[in-house]
């Protein structure tokens, strides 16, 4: 069968070109891709690194689109919507967006109804291809519109679908700015190490060596986390005497409270987009 034609707006930015360009490493065909944007240099860039059609013109490629893929920044998003509306309406393409905060509600003023819709929330580890990506369907899109959302998410990490929109603002919380709780924690210990001594280069490498070597012990095993943190304890030894820091200083409830204000300010974004 063949492969859907994919219309990327704002394609040779970089968390659409990421997801192009896992499309093509899975084999995806280049030439059933085409990516727009404003710059026709960088365009040409990347049309000469990865194979795919190019344009400027957002209108005459959506005109082509089985699947339209939104990767503009939510300012600029209305605009680009009621620029392709009458493209969008005319040949009814699966719509993928990638943009952080605008619910459905808003496409559907933007580019009328009767489209179908997903919400694509991934985050910045999908730039070298670990990401996870929060996914919501309106209800009028098929079993195998939503298979083509999850190959568009799966060609840079992993998928995971919500059944409410509001999960989304669940993912954001865990996923989507989770990779900042982790570099804060590691720019914390880099900076502890240097303070006690060790050369800030050599705290830096250890502390990313060791937090690259977690993750991926806690992928390949099957045990909780809770139990490989058990693992490297030993009674009255170093690793505990430090987790008992932690939980005297409250970490737990402290993650919770920031995950939950996290989850608050994207309902809150949602809102203000949406108006």
């Amino acid at each position: 069968m063949t492969e859907p034609k994919m219309v990327f707006i704002g394609g040779a930015g970089n968390m659409a070109g990421a997801v192009i360009e896992g499309l093509l490493g899975s084999g995806y065909p280049a030439e059933r891709i085409i990516a727009t944007g404003v710059n026709e240099r960088k365009l040409a860039d990347f049309s000469a690194r990865t194979g795919v059609r190019v344009t400027t013109d957002n209108s005459a490629a959506v005109a082509e689109a089985d699947v339209l893929v939104l990767s503009v920044k939510p300012q600029v998003m209305k605009d680009v919507c009621l620029s392709v509306a009458e493209a969008v309406s005319a040949r009814a393409p699966l719509v993928i967006t990638l943009a952080a905060g605008i619910p459905l509600a808003a496409y559907r003023r933007w580019l009328g109804t009767g489209v179908p819709l997903v919400r694509a929330m991934p985050n910045t580890p999908a730039l070298v291809g670990t990401g996870v990506t929060g996914l919501y369907a309106a209800e009028d899109v098929s079993a195998e519109q939503r298979r083509i959302a999850e190959q568009l998410a799966e060609a840079v990490g992993i998928a995971h679908w919500v059944d409410d929109e509001s999960g989304i603002d669940q993912v954001i919380a865990v996923s989507g700015s989770g990779p900042a709780y982790y570099f804060q924690f590691m720019e914390s210990m880099i900076d502890a190490a240097e303070k006690a001594g060790m050369r800030r280069e050599d705290a830096e490498r250890l502390t990313l060596q060791t937090a690259l070597g977690a993750a991926k012990l806690a992928v390949a095993s099957d045990v909780d986390v809770a139990q490989l943190k058990r693992n490297v304890m030993s009674p009255k030894g170093t690793t505990e005497r430090a987790i008992q820091r932690f939980l005297n200083g409250g970490l737990p409830d402290l993650v919770e409270r920031a995950m939950g204000d996290c989850a608050a300010r994207a309902a809150e974004m949602a809102k203000e987009l949406d108006n």
